[in-house]
């Protein structure tokens, strides 16, 4: 039984890993294509339109590969995790078919017309287009996150005699508490990815000298949404975040954080350490006084419960990759608010387009926004364990029965071997792109 739990969730963690590679960035673009056609209508320069034209491939793309790495995931639910489905199917079954009934096809819809009906539409129409993709791809985040917080603090429900879940308040599961910060941080956060990949490839255009125009408006565009979003996500909606946590979850708060034993007096924030879980210490930690008191309820002698203050069968299954995931996206947040900052100062003076050493860091720094959203994730899927759906179901009482861990490691490795010819044919149809760079055409 541990070894068919262990591979269901190797499964799911390494298709669902992959799968938010796509959509966290098309969430993000879908809002700069919008910017970019809007700042068309406005100038009637054609360079900002060709730039939409040129971030919706990109977004197409991407759009295909998340629906083709998306739909095993669906699949799962009925393999691996079947009495899930079955205890769980419906309350999370109603958000999820609304994902796909309206947000999937509102977003795939509107953006066939966007790449090929400017013509047809005219420009003002074809913003339209722009926005409901736009429209869509956000409605789809938010449907699959009011899943998610249910999971987090389930709301709503009752128990039936046959042991399922069902709502009794259709309403609650969209006023979750949990909901609307989880939501607007994860979305600052895809903006971030987006405005990282935009200032890249502006760098990568201005380092190479090779369509100079497109990239200071790449670099100018990326580093301006870079910047609100970086700060944006670390507070106030970073902040409103993990007070949900500390409010609904404190066990996985204390262990986020790496507070082994209550402080009396104010706690204190860990800004380095290694979580010891045998000898419930952290090692070798650099930590300043108070601070996370103040942060958390703005008194600096607030008590904040450790680990000791728990059952330990309520625990986080896996602290060390808890602590460690929370603490990579939180130290990467802090560096990209940095790293904009740095970059709005050398564009408001007018010297970013010729400040190589910032252009090769916002080259180097593509991948990154991709790994804090990744570890950002792992925050809240292994804050949660050990349960599927908090205080509820555990994570153990989901599995199928049926499902041998044989076949599952099997299919876990066709996914591997699948997943990483597509990941290498993105990377060639995207730098196919990339390479040749915005079309320049007259508006019609």
């Amino acid at each position: 039984m541990e070894d068919m739990l262990f591979y269901d969730r190797m499964q799911f963690a390494f298709t669902i890993t992959f799968h938010y590679l796509f959509p966290q960035l098309t969430m993000g673009l879908s809002l700069m294509v919008v910017y970019f056609k809007w700042r068309f209508l406005r100038t009637k320069i054609d360079k900002y339109n060709d730039a939409a034209k040129f971030w919706m491939k990109i977004f197409a793309l991407n759009f295909a590969m998340g629906v083709v790495t998306g739909i095993p995931m669906e699949f799962q639910f009925g393999t691996n995790w079947a009495k899930f489905s079955e205890l769980t199917g419906g309350i999370i079954g109603q958000t999820l078919a609304m994902e796909g009934m309206f947000s999937f096809f509102l977003e795939s819809s509107f953006l066939g017309l966007f790449l090929f009906g400017e013509k047809l539409l005219g420009q003002k129409l074809h913003f339209i287009t722009g926005f409901l993709v736009f429209l869509g791809s956000w409605a789809s985040g938010y449907l699959i996150i009011a899943t998610h917080s249910w999971m987090q603090n389930p709301v709503g429900y009752e128990i039936l005699e046959n042991g399922r879940y069902v709502l009794n308040n259709f309403g609650a599961l969209f006023s979750n508490p949990w909901l609307l910060p989880s939501y607007i941080h994860n979305q600052m956060a895809s903006i971030i990815t987006s405005s990282f990949v935009v200032a890249a490839i502006g760098a990568f255009y201005l380092l190479n000298n090779k369509h100079n125009d497109f990239g200071k408006l790449f670099v100018k565009t990326g580093v301006l949404f870079g910047l609100v979003s970086s700060v944006l996500v670390a507070f106030p909606t970073g902040d409103l975040a993990a007070k949900n946590v500390i409010e609904y979850q404190p066990v996985t708060f204390a262990a986020m954080e790496g507070i082994f034993e209550t402080e009396e007096g104010g706690s204190e924030i860990i800004l380095i350490g290694q979580p010891d879980v045998d000898n419930k210490k952290l090692d070798n930690k650099i930590a300043v006084p108070n601070i996370l008191s103040f942060l958390t309820y703005q008194r600096w002698d607030a008590k904040i419960k450790g680990l000791n203050e728990f059952d330990e069968s309520v625990y986080p299954t896996n602290i060390p990759g808890l602590y460690y995931a929370y603490h990579i996206m939180v130290g990467l947040g802090t560096i990209f608010i940095a790293l904009m900052l740095i970059a709005s100062v050398q564009l408001y003076r007018k010297k970013l387009y010729t400040t190589k050493w910032i252009l090769w860091l916002l080259l180097f720094m593509l991948p990154f926004p991709y790994i804090a959203n990744t570890t950002g994730w792992y925050t809240a899927e292994l804050g949660r364990q050990p349960w599927l759906v908090y205080n509820l179901l555990r994570t153990a009482d989901g599995i199928s029965p049926t499902v041998s861990s044989g076949n599952t490691l099997f299919t876990l490795l066709g996914f591997i071997g699948l997943y990483l010819l597509l990941g290498l044919l993105f990377i060639m149809l995207a730098g196919k792109i990339i390479n040749k760079g915005p079309e320049t055409t007259k508006h019609i």
